[in-house]
């Protein structure tokens, strides 16, 4: 007999079709417990298992990456696959089959026992779990698919961040604040020694980094659980990720304003636990990554305004951020931040603090 423990959003019903869909794939399943709808892209059910270690499936709202459901399911599969190297994530079991069911599909992967994040005693932890997943071998050219794995990651980057912020044009700002963007953007220059020496430095990061993916096991290790958009890119981008503003005041849970002198010790724990050479921090090129991933963000928030009063995609396909896929209290919890991330004194603070940060980096290393 299986019990579920239904949500608003996960049904006592939808909860009875993934056991059936489960059957095929492990039978010990003994209870289905919809997890609280935290997340833009996925929902999350804990399996309760009779023999052997818990599971959970991640079942795909959307695809961020603008994938159709046969190829994002593959593309997550490897970035769990491959980010397992690591030892800080959780493994990857299974394949929920794409069905009329689950149009989208899922992934079967470990549960993780562990709690939230806190800021900011955790992130030595958080750098080791970084270290070690940037430590893993890049694999040649040719095996490298289906991650992203651009001939230049600094000029992907750029043109990923250009392409979101033209939705500028239609986000509820003020002239200040664009004026300020539009200037902030000019970064993406045509420094090519600059370019060059992001390029040379490319390994398998996340590019979801942020402290809400993370949970603390026990023991104290950090554990980075939300994986689906790894790629061979430059590891400031994860760095950034995990202690800029807009990414620790983004959740709830792991709620921190961090001090400059806090995010000097992370990126210094970090580079400690990669390396044990002499060689020096490139200060240039993780300035200019993090600047990179702020700008990512913030124009994410002005593309997400601008997008999630739509309807949502009938067909299941590809990319979708409609508030339908979602619980109000996320949805009003989302607005929130994205109109906080593009107000004029966030964008004013998270300049001046990277500023600093290149300041401080620079005399630190």
């Amino acid at each position: 007999m299986v019990d579920f423990t239904p949500s608003s959003l996960f049904s006592v019903e939808r909860l009875s079709q993934l056991h059936k869909a489960l059957i095929a794939i492990d039978n010990t399943v003994v209870h289905l417990a919809a997890l609280p709808d935290t997340g833009l892209a996925h929902d999350h059910v804990w399996i309760s298992r009779d023999t052997g270690p818990d599971w959970i499936a991640r079942l795909p709202k959307q695809s961020q990456m603008q994938l159709d459901p046969e190829t994002n399911l593959e593309y997550q599969a490897n970035c769990f696959r491959r980010a397992a190297q690591s030892g800080h994530t959780p493994d990857l079991h299974a394949i929920l089959p794409i069905s009329a069911d689950f149009p989208r599909g899922g992934l079967l992967v470990s549960a993780i026992e562990g709690r939230q994040a806190r800021l900011p005693d955790d992130l030595p932890a958080i750098g080791e779990a970084l270290a070690h997943l940037h430590e893993i071998a890049v694999p040649p050219v040719a095996a490298r698919p289906p991650l992203e794995s651009p001939h230049s990651p600094w000029t992907a980057m750029r043109d990923e961040v250009l392409a979101q912020a033209t939705y500028l044009d239609d986000a509820p700002i003020d002239e200040g604040t664009r004026r300020r963007l539009d200037s902030e953007l000019t970064l993406f220059n045509d420094d090519r020694e600059l370019a060059e020496r992001i390029d040379a430095q490319r390994c398998l990061i996340s590019f979801d980094a942020h402290p809400g993916n993370f949970l603390i096991t026990p023991e104290g290790k950090a554990v980075l659980v939300d994986l689906e958009k790894c790629r061979y890119g430059h590891p400031g981008l994860d760095l950034a990720h995990a202690s800029l503003y807009t990414s620790t005041t983004w959740d709830p849970a792991s709620y921190a304003v961090l001090d400059t002198a806090t995010v000097v010790d992370f990126y210094r724990h970090w580079w400690a636990t990669r390396h044990t050479t002499n060689e020096v921090m490139d200060v240039e090129a993780l300035v200019a990554t993090r600047r990179a991933m702020w700008l990512w963000s913030t124009t994410w928030c002005a593309k997400w305004l601008t997008l999630y009063h739509q309807e949502r995609d009938s067909l299941a396909q590809g990319e979708d951020w409609s508030a339908a896929l979602s619980e109000d209290r996320l949805i009003a919890h989302v607005e929130d931040r994205a109109r906080h991330y593009l107000s004029s004194p966030v964008i004013e603070r998270v300049s001046h603090d990277n500023h600093r940060l290149a300041d401080e980096l620079a005399q630190a290393k």
